[in-house]
């Protein structure tokens, strides 16, 4: 019997390993209140911010250009106009002075505090249009297990080159199929592979997708579509709810807030709310799962007793043992 002892003893570790969940968040304008570019990274080249992103919507116009591979390109023309090359280090440097919004500081280690309380694992993720670099300069990078976003490639002198990465809203869903697989390195085709659901690191319906506008769309229909939760936010000083209010008529999200994380706000709260559904079904879950591996086996030993009855049968303790080993590969077959 010592396999399947082994095998039921998996299966016991399994079911008392603590559930995941995954919090995807947007940056700019859901985590922070504007572009990142905007607070140090284009007025260190001394452009007017304003006319930046003109120029940069124009090329991406007259080329049919992607608008993120268009700021990325507008950026190194003008360190090379401007004689100031841009580094990694440079971007990280940017990052620290990028603002947040009320309570964002303190957000992550409140949330992961509540979902402790009800057995739950929270792993953080960026997905975003914004720039990986400035994002890991920023003072909450240290929270993130991964941070999807555009970057770039650079040359043996640490110089931005080339982008290596450009996120928009169509293809910030592949990262979303990547944390509900656990094949998080953004080269690794496995994520097309098919995989069985009760191999996912993180199941759709334990994912919440956080973010602000049209962009966020393509992410939050597929989180909820799939059992997950959606949260859109809007600024809390304007108290602009166009965007959100039309998202949730659209029934493209569960929640929306203004975007504001100090403890007792209604993200918060909703949050709250996603954890306790999360940790009450995901016991629930648990608890069928032990039920469901007694039943097979008061189920195998019926099989055996049936099969011995049958034929007139009677078997010495190894002979029966290997009957139930022979019965567990007919149906694992």
């Amino acid at each position: 019997m010592k396999k399947t002892e082994d095998l039921n003893l998996q299966e016991t570790i399994s079911f008392e390993q603590k559930p995941k969940m995954a919090i995807c968040y947007d940056f700019d304008r859901t985590l922070s209140p504007d572009d990142m570019q905007t607070f140090t990274l284009i007025p260190s080249f001394g452009i007017d911010i304003g006319e930046f992103w003109h120029e940069s919507d124009q090329l991406a116009v007259e080329h049919r250009m992607d608008k993120n591979l268009a700021w990325m390109y507008e950026l190194i023309k003008y360190s090379k106009f401007k004689g100031k090359s841009i580094r990694r280090e440079y971007f990280k440097e940017v990052g620290k002075d990028v603002k947040l919004y009320d309570g964002v500081l303190d957000w992550f280690e409140n949330v992961n505090a509540y979902a402790e309380k009800h057995g739950i694992e929270v792993e953080h993720y960026i997905i975003s249009s914004g720039l990986k670099e400035i994002i890991e300069g920023s003072e909450i990078a240290k929270y993130f297990k991964r941070v999807y976003a555009s970057s770039y490639m650079y040359s043996a002198d640490g110089i931005a080159e080339w982008p290596a990465q450009v996120v928009n809203y169509t293809t910030k869903t592949q990262f979303i199929f990547r944390i509900a697989k656990g094949i998080l390195e953004e080269y690794d085709e496995r994520v097309n592979d098919n995989m069985p659901k009760s191999r996912y690191s993180v199941p759709y319906r334990n994912i919440v997708y956080i973010g602000d506008s049209a962009t966020d769309i393509p992410c939050m229909q597929l989180v909820k579509d799939r059992g997950g939760y959606s949260i859109g936010v809007y600024d809390p000083k304007s108290k602009n709810k166009k965007k959100v209010l039309g998202l949730f008529n659209d029934d493209r999200l569960s929640f929306f807030a203004p975007a504001k994380y100090t403890e007792n706000s209604p993200i918060f709260n909703y949050m709250k709310m996603v954890i306790e559904e999360i940790g009450a079904r995901e016991k629930q879950a648990g608890e069928q799962a032990k039920l469901r591996e007694q039943s097979e086996e008061y189920r195998r030993n019926e099989t055996i007793k049936k099969v011995l009855k049958e034929n007139n049968l009677s078997l010495t303790g190894d002979e029966k043992t290997l009957l139930e080993h022979m019965v567990e590969k007919l149906e694992e077959a």
